[in-house]
């Protein structure tokens, strides 16, 4: 067995490894070790190689991509790391390519090692909060504690050595520093001076910062799992906003979403009135409103319920699959970018929208994060059966004697899952009382990227539309 002792850094590993495989050493025969590390019980006394010159060791030729994933790999926190990357290059050099495939055991663990890498460089940037010190306390202007999940404190003080000027700094770490004077960057390991307390100093910006934070914090639109993704709990510590969401999650959850950013609202004082228990929220099986609704979780997520606006008396229901983005926020159905081109197909098809009866099969908004914006997503079909309470109220209370079903959650709300919407378009099917006349959600024709196709979608709900019109008597 041989020991080998090497600087805990790429550069010093790679000089290694490329002088391991002149000699022809395999894998098995190689104990990877860092100054830090114990002696083996079973092992040749130890080669030091953290001097070697990496201009005099032999050159392998390996792809740019290969390069990049042993690089980046190289920061990830585990013991095995250099024998491992060792033992990807011995493969490589040994003709093997596979070992640079995501398919190959040890290649889908080199991926793994470096995506788990480049995530921490990000959250570093993302998450490295400084603190302004006092002038009279001298240089560094500003420190920080940090805890990175892998060794890409490097990485990062360049990264901010390249942004912040001459200004001088200091990024304090479990397991060492990296500062800057304003022309020189040093990393040290020193778990001394590594400590969160050397950092632990008062910035007057940081009230302002949290005043506003706090203000701008909306209980209704808080998602929980949505924060703790974009927001891991374990940064929280080293934001200065990380000590109020605990708070704020927590009066979220305590009733603020129903006034949400308007505290004063729910302030006002009022006569106490004494009810029992089980009086105090409605029923989950027969809600006493829609805005009070629980029969399914989507109301967690939403602003607000949706509710069908039009004449109690109109002769024409249209009945879409859920509310959008805008519609959530204002509260009114069909007034997003779908709202506008179904309101322009109607005006082809000579329907006045305010005789309409507009509603959607779900009333909450649907949707999941991608980045800063909210996308729709497909009610399931349990949400769908759920929101069927007040889908039937409205079918009862709005004398409709024809309904056009907008895209196929609409369909299926009707006449079940087993419903397809290429069966029972251009037809007209009796449902109940009533006649039901299925098109395309205005949305999928948004979504043609080609401008005939658009034109043909749009066409198709124009003459469902007028279908719909001749069939009501209008």
């Amino acid at each position: 067995m041989h020991v080998l002792i090497i600087d805990d850094d790429f550069d010093a590993w790679r000089a290694a490894a490329l002088d391991a495989l002149a000699r022809g050493l395999t894998p098995e025969s190689i104990d990877w070790r860092t100054p830090q590390g114990e002696p083996a019980l079973f092992s040749e006394p130890a080669q030091s190689v953290s001097g070697a010159n990496a201009a005099d060791a032999p050159q392998i030729r390996v792809s740019r991509e290969l390069a990049s994933l042993l690089k980046d790999a190289a920061h990830f926190r585990d013991a095995h790391r250099w024998s491992f990357l060792y033992r990807v290059l011995w493969r490589w050099a040994q003709g093997d390519r596979a070992v640079a495939s995501p398919a190959d055991e040890d290649g889908a663990r080199l991926y793994k090692m470096a995506k788990a890498v480049r995530r921490a460089q990000h959250d570093m940037i993302a998450y490295v909060r400084f603190r302004q010190r006092e002038a009279s306390l001298g240089a560094p202007e500003y420190v920080a504690w940090y805890e990175p999940g892998h060794d890409v404190l490097a990485w990062g003080a360049e990264h901010f050595a390249a942004r912040m000027g001459r200004s001088t700094w200091l990024i304090a770490t479990p397991d060492g520093a990296a500062m800057f004077d304003g022309e020189r960057l040093q990393l040290e390991r020193r778990r001394a001076l590594a400590s969160e307390h050397a950092v632990d100093t008062p910035d007057a910006a940081e009230a302002l910062w949290m005043t506003y934070y706090g203000s701008i914090f909306n209980p209704a639109r808080l998602n929980e799992s949505a924060l703790e993704q974009h927001m891991p709990v374990r940064f929280w510590k080293g934001l200065p906003e990380g000590a109020l969401i605990p708070k704020l999650v927590s009066d979220a959850r305590g009733g603020a979403r129903r006034v949400a950013q308007a505290q004063s609202v729910g302030a006002l004082g009022g006569r106490a009135v004494q009810v029992q228990a089980q009086d105090a929220q409605p029923e989950r099986d027969a809600p006493t409103s829609l805005d009070t609704c629980r029969r399914c979780d989507l109301w967690r997520n939403a602003t607000q319920a949706v509710r069908g606006a039009g004449p109690s008396d109109a002769r024409i229901m249209l009945l879409g699959e859920q509310p959008g983005d805008q519609e959530d926020l204002k509260g009114e159905p069909f007034v997003g970018p779908a709202g506008q081109l179904l309101h322009d197909a109607m005006q082809r098809a000579g329907m006045p929208r305010e005789q309409v009866y507009l509603t959607n099969a779900v009333k909450h908004f649907k949707w999941e994060p991608r980045g800063k914006r909210r996308l729709h997503k497909t009610p399931a079909q349990q949400e769908v059966e759920a929101c069927s309470y007040w889908l039937e109220q409205e079918l009862h209370e709005v004398g409709a004697r024809v309904i056009v079903t907008l895209g196929a959650t609409a369909l299926a709300a009707l006449f079940g899952r087993r419903a397809t919407l290429s069966a029972h378009i251009g037809r007209v099917v009796p449902y109940r009382d009533k006649w039901v006349v299925a098109t395309y959600h205005p949305s999928y024709a948004l979504r043609q990227n080609d401008e005939a196709a658009r034109e043909r979608t749009v066409a198709a709900i124009v003459e469902a539309l007028e279908k719909a019109r001749e069939l009501s008597g209008q």
